[in-house]
């Protein structure tokens, strides 16, 4: 409790430091103002001697009477001016009071009502030691990694945060840990599997070498693994083994149940090896991953398959509109090709098809800000 009555106290003294030099009046004296208009009318009054006694000319006397009325008049002002700034300081210094008073009095009232004043403080340092249950994913996979800083040859240790890495979208830690309880333990055909899965996802589906060769090595101690089959067919549509690749699916898929999630992607794959596909025009268009994949083709199969696909997208659009998925599909494809014009004109395309639904409009302006679109 203590702690925030001093913190109270703390927000009340930055307040006064702020608000204070703020609130000086930095205006000339209303003394000053008075004593100018006094030696400006004793001044007159001596021109009028002057005068009286023949010792300047009446046009000389006019034209001192003249600039001495001038100086009167301005000194006058600036009194006027002094008085009305100082009634609103007044009023500033009042305003400036309630706040100094009132925001650190609410602040810490609204904790008393609404926090927890009399709970002991919890550094992390008691967080991590405290029981697990209730704890947030921050706090649980700090205390992992602090015990892992202590003992780094704890496998089972590396193996446990590898699948949390993964979970939070960190996935080159996962593969770093799944690396770890590999080299520490021995070889497993879960962790290699999730590690080249790892290593895939972070590298936006490309299987990398190392990823194969983590799935060559699951597959050795599990021959009939459904997952590392499924990412080594991958693998080869990536490399162009089109032969390879078609009857690593139809192996894979022999003797399956149509119901498992993997399969409907497995026969997607394959329909396009084999080229029965449905046509372009019927198809929602490439992701950014279905361009990833190409990227160890020729630079010419490349360019021609996935110009293709972009093309069949935006014809079908053009001529019979479509979904805002696929809009924002047509829009992200044009500039993974570095095709920002065009995106653009797709923009204001899918602008102009959904100009009379605000709610699927919002969600293609989203989407074009996150490219860095306009639309002009």
């Amino acid at each position: 409790m203590m702690f925030w009555i001093l913190i109270a106290a703390l927000t009340a003294a930055a307040t006064l430091a702020v608000l204070v030099p703020l609130s000086r009046n930095r205006q000339p004296a209303d003394a000053a103002s008075k004593a100018d208009e006094a030696v400006y009318r004793e001044q007159l009054e001596t021109v009028d001697r002057d005068l009286k006694r023949g010792l300047i000319e009446p046009e000389a006397a006019e034209a001192a009477r003249t600039e001495i009325a001038r100086r009167l008049l301005s000194a006058n002002e600036r009194q006027t001016q002094t008085v009305e700034k100082s009634e609103r300081s007044l009023q500033n210094k009042i305003a400036i009071g309630l706040a100094i008073v009132f925001l650190p009095a609410a602040t810490f009232g609204l904790y008393v009502l609404l926090g927890s004043p009399d709970q002991p403080d919890q550094p992390l340092s008691a967080r991590l030691e405290g029981p697990a249950q209730g704890q947030s994913v921050d706090v649980l996979v700090a205390r992992v990694e602090r015990h892992l800083a202590e003992n780094p040859e704890d496998g089972q240790g590396w193996a446990v945060i590898a699948p949390v890495y993964m979970s939070i979208g960190q996935p080159e830690s996962s593969a770093r840990a799944y690396a770890n309880a590999l080299r520490i333990v021995g070889p497993n055909a879960d962790w290699l599997t999730d590690m080249g899965e790892a290593l895939t996802i972070a590298n936006q589906g490309l299987v990398t070498a190392d990823a194969r060769k983590a799935f060559d090595q699951a597959v050795s101690l599990q021959p009939e693994a459904v997952k590392p089959r499924f990412f080594l067919a991958m693998a080869l549509g990536q490399e162009g083994r089109t032969d390879e690749a078609i009857a690593a699916w139809e192996q894979l898929l022999e003797g399956e149940d149509e119901t498992q999630a993997w399969v409907g992607a497995a026969r997607a794959q394959l329909a396009e090896l084999q080229g029965t596909a449905p046509p372009l025009a019927n198809r929602p268009g490439p992701t950014e991953e279905d361009v990833a994949a190409t990227s160890d083709m020729t630079a010419e199969d490349r360019q021609t398959m996935i110009q293709g696909m972009v093309s069949g997208l935006a014809e079908r659009l053009s001529a019979e509109g479509g979904s805002v998925d696929e809009w924002n599909q047509l829009m992200r494809a044009y500039m993974v090709l570095g095709e920002k014009q065009k995106a653009e004109t797709a923009l204001k395309d899918a602008l102009t098809a959904y100009a009379e639904n605000p709610d699927d409009l919002s969600l293609i302006k989203d989407a074009a800000d996150q490219l860095g679109l306009t639309g002009s």
